[in-house]
């Protein structure tokens, strides 16, 4: 899939470096700070989301509000999660923001996102993602994507092209193969390491990823064991260069290795392929296989997250 072209910058460090100074705050390492000072960038996200007027927006990291001052005049209510008790404190004191932003002191990996949907309707989050969170953030949207409307993240772009990788690519992985049966992912802008303060090392991709409705791809699967299938994808992809058939046998299921061969081999699956090169389709399938089996998951209905 295309990534489209960066936005040509009009930088604005100076004026990010010169608010943070006055509210004796710096950039947070260890919180994964890159504050986006480019508001053509921002708004051009926003234009992006393709977001109602009647919208109400979660955004993750609020910074210096350059996402949540267009996210605003765009949208009915936004109410942003910001861990960061100073960046709190900064839009408290300087009553900064538009009187329809909500600002929780909160960590959204912790948090529960049922409190934040309103009756009746699904979870629409924008977020610039602090890198040290991507991967615990997207398996939390995994987790709950019955939840889920759609989310409009930025990311490393590293990080963002694995979530569309091909099986067998070094990229494809545990992210890509549950994201991919939930719902679907559209790289929407590049953004170069310029329009941060500081600049990361990294360049960042937006993407949107729609869970609502669910992809035809998605409908096409029908109902399967989800906390099953989230085990096998997790155990195929935890020694990568193991085969199938040793990757499935050390996954805590509850059949023995010779039992999982004669199942891979019903599946049509030979037990020395590596696990990598599996679609999701295949995935789904070899779970209805060996669901049919007897093999259950041990893990008492609870997503695996690493």
């Amino acid at each position: 899939m295309p990534i489209p072209d960066r936005l040509s910058t009009d930088m604005t460090p100076l004026h990010t470096k010169q608010i943070l100074r006055r509210q004796g705050l710096a950039p947070h390492k260890k919180l994964g700070q890159n504050f986006l000072v480019n508001p053509r960038t921002a708004q051009h996200i926003v234009d992006l989301a393709q977001l109602s007027p009647d919208d109400q927006i979660i955004e993750v990291g609020v910074g210096l509000g350059a996402l949540t001052r267009p996210l605003a005049t765009t949208v009915r209510s936004v109410i942003g999660l910001e861990k960061d008790a100073g960046i709190i404190r900064l839009h408290q004191e300087q009553q900064d923001l538009p009187s329809n932003v909500s600002l929780l002191h909160t960590d959204v990996l912790t948090i529960d996102l049922n409190s934040l949907v309103e009756p009746g309707q699904r979870l629409k989050i924008v977020a610039n993602l602090p890198y040290s969170i991507s991967s615990p953030f997207l398996f939390r949207l995994i987790a709950h994507a019955e939840l889920m409307d759609f989310a409009v993240v930025m990311l490393q772009k590293e990080v963002a092209l694995r979530l569309t990788a091909q099986p067998g690519s070094k990229e494809y992985g545990v992210p890509t193969v549950l994201l991919a049966a939930c719902a679907d992912v559209q790289p929407l802008l590049a953004v170069s390491p310029a329009e941060f303060h500081p600049r990361p090392r990294v360049d960042s991709l937006v993407i949107r990823i729609n869970f609502h409705p669910l992809p035809k791809r998605v409908q096409a699967l029908g109902r399967f064991d989800r906390v099953l299938f989230t085990q096998i994808v997790h155990a195929v992809f935890r020694q990568r260069r193991k085969t199938l058939l040793n990757g499935l046998t050390g996954a805590g299921l509850n059949l023995d290795k010779t039992t999982l061969h004669q199942c891979l081999e019903k599946a049509g699956y030979a037990p020395q392929l590596r696990g990598e090169t599996l679609a999701l389709e295949d995935f789904v399938h070899l779970t209805r296989r060996l669901a049919d089996q007897g093999c259950t998951s041990l893990l008492n209905n609870q997503p695996v997250i690493p």
